[in-house]
């Protein structure tokens, strides 16, 4: 039997690039997202790939959308077995300048989004006894940068909740499994509907991936869910690492640069944004998973491939020991 595979935020990004993902595999994906038009082309997408898609408009701040979008995905094809939390709303601007409201609406989607979407997942796994819970996380969960206050508090949230839903687990001895996948910068349209005060068009932080490397990195840890989490593109564990080691430098670097480096030479886009209401009402309106970087985003990820392929990096990293070794030993040998 193919699984069932549901996926928030499906419209658009890196949850349309998982649909894809799934699509080829076969499965069973349930697209919920709050444009119409972008899912239902995403479901053109998987049904050409050979998946069976079922489209349910939702906004996952609502429990009870949500709660009915896990209710028609079991009627139509049966026991969810992969539930992929991957919406997300946002505001590029200082935290002075967003208001109680736009902070309220990207914690409602964003974090809140994910809890509602975890809350109906285990309601049906946990009597059912399996099932995998994946969170689409963020570098920025545990490094925050300026400017994006509202979905860095989101994104460590989202770690926190996690953590703690995962010892409950572990606590009953459960066969149902949660875990994270933290991602780099990402080139989705995001960038284009997002809400910005900036002064030019905002831009994720370089180095940028495209979203195919984060549909393969969620895709694996939804196939190896003991983890508690997996790091996806280079720049994601460089960050994590440079974060604990010298945190009082990193925030000394990113007052410096943070501001410059999330906009553009162009001048920011004009009409409607995301936030409070779709923008990709209409299928003409969907841009699909890209955004607007694809000169510059990376197709491929040498960290993810390793995380992949763990045979092959044990073995590397063997041979690079022992040349290390090797070298040090030729430096420290006497001279004939």
């Amino acid at each position: 039997m193919p699984p069932t595979v549901v996926i928030t935020g499906a419209s658009a990004g890196i949850g349309r690039a998982t649909a894809r993902l799934y699509g080829r595999r076969g499965a069973n994906v349930v697209l919920v997202a709050r444009g119409e038009g972008g899912l239902n082309n995403a479901a053109d997408e998987v049904a050409a790939l050979g998946g069976r898609p079922l489209v349910q408009v939702a906004d996952v701040a609502d429990p009870a959308q949500v709660e009915a979008a896990a209710d028609a995905a079991e009627k139509e094809f049966g026991p969810v077995d992969v539930w992929i939390n991957c919406a997300f709303a946002s505001v590029f601007a200082p935290f002075d300048e967003i208001g109680p409201e736009e902070f309220a609406r990207t914690t409602e989607t964003t974090y809140l989004g994910f809890v509602n979407g975890t809350r109906s997942a285990l309601k049906r796994m946990l009597p059912r006894d399996r099932g995998t819970i994946v969170q689409v996380g963020s570098a920025l969960g545990e490094r925050s940068i300026p400017l994006q206050s509202a979905y860095c508090g989101a994104k460590h949230a989202i770690n926190g909740f996690t953590s703690s839903v995962r010892v409950e687990l572990l606590h009953r001895g459960s066969n149902v499994h949660i875990t994270v996948a933290q991602m780099p910068a990402v080139n989705t349209p995001q960038f284009d509907w997002v809400r910005s005060r900036l002064a030019r068009h905002p831009m994720p932080v370089p180095p940028i991936y495209q979203p195919e490397v984060a549909a393969r990195g969620v895709a694996h840890a939804a196939d190896h869910p003991r983890r508690k989490q997996y790091y996806v593109g280079a720049s994601t564990l460089a960050t994590l690492w440079a974060n604990r080691l010298a945190p009082a430098l990193l925030d000394r670097y990113l007052a410096r640069t943070g501001f410059g480096s999330q906009g553009t030479d162009s001048v920011p886009p004009t009409g409607l944004d995301n936030l409070f209401e779709p923008v990709d009402r209409a299928p003409e309106d969907d841009q699909g998973a890209h955004g607007a970087f694809d000169d510059t985003a990376h197709a491929r990820s040498w960290q993810e491939i390793l995380v992949r392929h763990p045979a092959a990096t044990a073995l590397g990293a063997s041979a690079a020991v022992l040349g290390a070794v090797r070298g040090v030993r030729h430096l420290t040998s006497p001279t004939p």
